[in-house]
């Protein structure tokens, strides 16, 4: 089975807030190290971070007419700061990569979806 990690950073600083620079130098190269381990486990395709929130557009379509709005559909505190693939058994599986994934042990959270038709 396929199933895709939506990483939600939820306030946790990432490399390109000033919060993160806050952070002890070690504490910063042990997220990094998290990181690298999860995208080296077998299975995973690892994706790639996102741009901030506030970079992104929403598009919707209302009575045949497109609808372009600057920023997120989701607030940014909620917004997704990143994804990976990774095929698994069983969701049991994915849970305990999930659990291993560095956002989710500071603060954050991953949600998991399979992906459709496997």
């Amino acid at each position: 089975m396929k199933y895709v990690m939506l990483i939600h950073h939820r306030g946790v600083p990432t490399p390109e807030s000033d919060e993160w620079q806050d952070l002890p130098a070690d504490e910063r190269a042990a997220v990094y190290r998290g990181y690298q381990a999860v995208n080296q486990t077998a299975g995973v395709t690892p994706g790639h971070r996102l741009h901030p929130p506030e970079t992104a557009t929403t598009v919707r379509v209302e009575d045949g007419k497109v609808l372009v709005t600057d920023g997120p559909f989701v607030s940014a505190k909620e917004a997704i700061g990143g994804y990976l693939l990774f095929e698994a058994d069983s969701l049991e599986e994915a849970i305990e990569l999930a659990s291993r994934i560095p956002t989710a042990r500071r603060g954050g959270a991953v949600e998991i979806r399979q992906a459709k038709g496997e």
